[in-house]
């Protein structure tokens, strides 16, 4: 017999420590190589973690939600047989995610909603003959609804049984789309000053915890100022209603809004640079190249992934990255990699009906646009006629400690500009 040794993984280069989210497993329970052992989370990415090795967990090291350095001993298996003497450590810096995708199911096609599953999920689905579509319908009771081994398990018995398995009901407390905030937890000192059940307490959960700290920072930080310019989206509407069935049917996915709205910031930082910049002291750190952030919610919070270079892409490529990244953040897919080295962030608080929002800029970076819903409503035109255009409210806040209202009011004048002189000739 011989002993492996879980270490907390280095989620990039930049972590230096993860939160533990989750134990799948407990002391004394048995552990197969590569099945999700735990879930952790870091300033990042959430992960979940396969077992280095197949025995026996016999030491849990760190509780759950207690945040320790990348390289701390977080548990130990005591594995049996000569496997033991090839088991590896899990690596010091792994991908976002260790799951596989669900095509291997009865050799089915890529799931259309991106769902990923564990390895310890598919053996089972294999071995018990379970195909993809009822993989997909089946609720999951693991973090953002992954489907867990208990959850196929309970689904297999009641199709033995031939009665409908109950869904259950996530761990954590959701406000609002798909968005965890927390979990109840029982504190008396504020549990005195707020009583059940009229209060509840709720543990913010890590990623909140980072999120809310990284806005507080940023605030002190940059002297915020913003500008609102109303933008005519009337011929951006139009051209993508004629496009979006071609689009789809040749491309595998829905063409947005947003790489339109890309494409035009691109083309006006390339006119205004300074806007693409960090500050150092009292020195401007003017970035040559464009790293697009793009502000989605997951069912983690929020999260920023990145357009590298998309200074080098068209309209059909910024579409690709576009649809690749949200895709990633939904299915938690992104990597360390994904998230970092922003240079300017595009924030769409539109698409939850918000008209205008002020959004914080996302540090270091020195201007963040935020894009408001599409609305027709009637517009006097230059010759003083009455037309019905679709129309938006888009709003740049930027650091007054080198943006000035010029130049952030010419920069998002500029973006406007070619949204609404957009060429409707333009082929994809």
């Amino acid at each position: 017999m011989a002993r492996v040794e879980v270490i907390m993984p280095q989620m990039g280069e930049s972590i230096a420590e993860g939160t533990i989210v989750k134990w799948h497993k407990k002391v004394g329970d048995r552990v197969a190589r590569d099945e999700t052992l735990l879930e952790i989370s870091t300033d990042k990415v959430d992960s979940e973690i396969p077992s280095p090795a197949s025995g026996v967990l016999v030491a849990i090291a760190v509780p759950e939600q207690k945040t320790v350095p990348v390289q701390t001993v977080i548990a130990t298996i005591e594995t049996e047989g000569e496997a033991s003497a090839t088991a590896e450590p899990v690596p010091a810096a792994l991908p976002e995610s260790h799951t596989v995708e669900a095509p291997v199911v009865r050799g089915e096609g890529r799931p259309p909603g991106g769902r990923f599953y564990s390895p310890l999920v598919m053996t089972i689905a294999r071995t018990e003959g379970i195909s993809l579509a009822e993989l997909e319908a089946l609720p999951g009771s693991g973090e953002g609804g992954r489907l867990s081994k208990k959850d196929i398990l309970a689904y297999v018995q009641a199709r033995k049984s031939g009665s409908p398995a109950a869904p259950v009901s996530p761990p954590v407390v959701r406000v609002g789309p798909g968005s965890p905030v927390g979990t109840p937890v029982d504190d008396p000192g504020l549990r005195k000053k707020y009583p059940a059940p009229a209060y509840e307490v709720l543990q913010m959960s890590n990623v909140v915890q980072k999120m809310a700290q990284h806005m507080v920072l940023s605030v002190q930080t940059s002297p915020h100022v913003s500008a609102v310019h109303e933008v005519d989206m009337t011929a951006i509407v139009k051209h993508r209603k004629e496009h979006a069935a071609g689009f789809e049917e040749r491309e595998g996915f829905k063409l947005t809004y947003t790489p339109y709205i890309a494409n035009a910031v691109v083309k006006a930082i390339k006119k205004y640079p300074l806007v693409n910049s960090s500050v150092e002291g009292d020195k401007i750190i003017r970035k040559n190249f464009i790293n697009l952030g793009l502000a989605v919610a997951s069912e983690s919070g929020l999260i920023v992934p990145v357009i590298k270079h998309a200074e080098e892409k068209n309209l059909v490529g910024l579409a690709r990255a576009v649809n690749d990244l949200a895709t990633r953040t939904r299915t938690k897919k992104l990597t360390p990699d994904d998230i970092q080295g922003g240079t300017f962030t595009i924030s769409n608080f539109g698409v939850f009906g918000t008209m205008i929002g002020v959004p914080i800029i996302n540090q270091p970076q020195v201007a963040i646009l935020g894009t408001g819903a599409i609305t027709r409503r009637p517009v006097v035109t230059d010759d003083d006629a009455i037309a019905i255009r679709s129309i938006a409210y888009f709003t740049v806040s930027f650091d007054h400690r080198i943006i000035d209202g010029a130049l952030g009011g010419m920069f998002l004048e500029e973006i406007v500009q070619n949204l609404e002189g957009f060429d409707s000739g333009t082929k994809f």
